[in-house]
């Protein structure tokens, strides 16, 4: 079974590597680009085959190490 986990910083975080990457794309005379938050996306391959299982486990996993969740959020997906 593989999961997909998605972190990106809560809203209100500032956001340094998005504003770059938005100042980046305006220079670059992409118009209109008015905000661009940046995350990180996790691939896990799992040897546990019940869903509930997995996803449990995930969320622990994300809980403990892969997001900080002072202040960053996440989504659990089993792919």
């Amino acid at each position: 079974m593989k999961a997909r986990v998605t972190v990106m910083l809560k809203t209100g975080v500032l956001d340094v590597q998005g504003e770059a990457v938005r100042h980046a794309l305006g220079t670059l005379g992409f118009a209109g680009v008015n905000g661009v938050r940046q995350g990180k996306v996790i691939e896990l391959d799992l040897a546990e085959t019940d869903a509930s299982k997995a996803e449990a486990d995930v969320k622990a996993m994300c809980e403990k190490l892969l997001a900080n969740t002072v202040i960053e959020s996440y989504k659990v997906e089993l792919i």
